[in-house]
């Protein structure tokens, strides 16, 4: 049987864009792209976010064209937290993440998510906005996040597709972007670059009932 030839390339390593891109039927691959992630002096969190969405699916084609693979295009995306306008960080440490937490307890925090597509003959870009809402967050149940292992490697401190999910009250915008692809966004660049979705062979197994 033949493969399945990608009609999108996916310029991040991140599970939760894949299971996003499975969630809706785009077939797609993984691509390396790796770029600095390090914003420049005086670059405000809006430009960054999309600079690297933009970086990342630029890199991503190049590397199509450098190994000779078929052309398809490239999906970028990055995603970052904002807090009084200070971009949230992976933490640290413990006591980094558990500072970070306090500050977001029974606050409102902005998660923004760039999606770039890059192809052969254009380029394009959309930018979604949350604002997530926490409910106010004890001491102990701070550390007892912290001790799940979740935290660790997640900028602001939580996942809310994870363990996380406990600690939001409310979301205004899009739930998919704060994971980290905000599906309607992407979408709309699917559309303008002719990339189908609801493709079977990218779907998930639907479970029937009997």
């Amino acid at each position: 049987m033949n493969a399945v030839v990608p009609s999108l390339y996916l310029a991040s390593q991140s599970p939760r864009r894949r299971e996003l891109l499975q969630q809706i039927g785009v077939v797609h691959a993984v691509i390396n792209a790796s770029i600095p992630e390090q914003p420049a002096a005086g670059e405000t969190a809006l430009d960054y976010v999309q600079r690297l969405a933009r970086e990342k699916a630029a890199a991503g084609f190049a590397q199509l064209v450098q190994q000779q693979l078929p052309l398809a295009p490239v999906l970028g995306a990055d995603t970052l937290g904002l807090l009084d306008g200070e971009i949230l960080e992976k933490p640290r440490n413990k006591a980094h993440a558990e500072a970070m937490l306090r500050q977001l307890s029974g606050r409102t925090h902005q998660v923004i998510t760039a999606v770039a597509l890059h192809s052969n003959t254009r380029q394009a870009l959309r930018v979604s906005t949350t604002d997530v809402t926490f409910r106010p967050l004890s001491d102990a149940e701070i550390a007892a996040y912290w001790d799940t292992g979740e935290p660790q490697d997640k900028a602001g401190s939580y996942a809310i597709q994870g363990l996380g999910a406990v600690f939001v009250q409310e979301i205004r915008g899009s739930y998919s972007g704060v994971v980290g692809l905000p599906i309607e966004a992407t979408c709309e660049l699917l559309r303008e670059f002719s990339v189908p979705w609801w493709t079977p062979a990218a779907r998930p197994a639907v479970e029937r009932k009997s």
